[in-house]
């Protein structure tokens, strides 16, 4: 008797979760022609998506088919005839959905976690392209099923990505095949700007300039009478603020924010500023939408984002879907691209 009220109880609850597939159907075509072959690795510890509340019932995410690897390598095939002669990797290395509320709301919110990196191979060398860190965020007040909303933005990121992968230029560092699993610190020993004991003061017109510490001699800034910067010159001419990435007084960083200056406090994950998403794809004080703002909706942002991720106007574009909450916390700076990585 005890056996079969156990299993009514399973089936009861087994009929009480849905499962949206991802299905990953979408085509992954070089334009280009550059390349050769895709090899993906699925580098996740654990393979397990997770799942997120529907109303009354969970809802449980999955992909169509579980062989990444075989999936993704087979559809890149299919879709590209003509092969170039580039050996592009791209690893998988997060995936995970989940509900979680955050301080001063009424009910929790659905949220992706992702992280996806690519690399030029060539013979067992590997060269960082780029990579895409970040939670997005589901509007329960505006979205009925979450998953319905969070399954197409994991299909569109893990397709756009790899197609933005095949004509992003490279980092000069190579890393080692035995270091590839460890390619974030390994790359990070050539991070002068948070390595270095102190940062040098001056104007940075972009991440990797920021990065490799060499601030612009052209470029000075001019201030309030409240001591606030509000002008940026250029051999003596003023010129948009929107040329600086952030500038450094004192050793200490301040980046341009559509709303501003935030300073860049540094920890051992790296530099971060306190900020939210409406305030960073906010519209700008000369009017119109910042690039970091969407427009042209996912597949635009990541592409837009994916060409030059690391200037001072895009910075942190690709991160520029899903729900923009106001919510306020440590947003980092990735330490390769210069993008946000938003952990709320």
């Amino acid at each position: 008797m005890k056996k079969i009220l156990a299993f009514i109880l399973f089936s009861v609850l087994i009929s009480a979760q849905k499962v949206e597939l991802i299905k990953l159907d979408q085509n992954i075509k070089d334009k280009n022609g550059r390349t050769k072959s895709l090899t993906f690795v699925d580098n996740r510890t654990d393979k397990t998506i997770g799942t997120i509340t529907d109303k009354d019932e969970t809802a449980e995410i999955k992909f169509a088919d579980e062989n990444l690897k075989s999936h993704i390598e087979s559809r890149f095939l299919n879709d590209n005839k003509k092969l170039g002669n580039t050996d592009i990797v791209v690893m998988l290395e997060e995936l995970k959905v989940y509900d979680e509320q955050d301080r001063n709301k009424d009910f929790p919110y659905a949220k992706l976690k992702i992280r996806i990196s690519s690399f030029l191979k060539r013979n067992d060398k590997y060269y960082f392209i780029n990579r895409f860190d970040n939670v997005i965020v589901c509007n329960p007040k505006i979205t009925s099923h979450a998953q319905r909303y969070l399954v197409p933005r994991i299909s569109d990121i893990i397709t756009e990505f790899i197609k933005a992968s095949y004509s992003n230029t490279i980092s000069g560092s190579f890393i080692p095949e035995s270091e590839i699993n460890n390619y974030n610190e390994y790359l990070g020993k050539n991070y002068k700007a948070f390595n270095n004991p102190e940062l040098k003061d001056g104007v940075y017109t972009s991440f990797k300039s920021f990065y490799n510490q060499e601030p612009n001699a052209d470029y000075s800034t001019e201030k309030n009478r409240k001591g606030k910067v509000v002008r940026l010159m250029q051999n003596g001419i003023q010129t948009s603020l929107s040329e600086m990435y952030c500038y450094v007084e004192g050793g200490k960083a301040y980046k341009l924010t559509p709303v501003g200056f935030d300073e860049m406090k540094k920890d051992k994950k790296g530099f971060s500023i306190f900020s939210s998403r409406v305030n960073l794809f906010a519209e700008n004080k000369g009017g119109g939408a910042m690039v970091g703002a969407i427009a042209g909706g996912v597949v635009g942002a990541l592409i837009g984002a994916a060409i030059d991720s690391a200037s001072n106007s895009n910075s942190g574009a690709m991160n520029g879907i899903g729900y923009k909450s106001t919510i306020e916390s440590y947003v980092y700076i990735d330490s390769l691209t210069g993008g946000y990585i938003f952990t709320k």
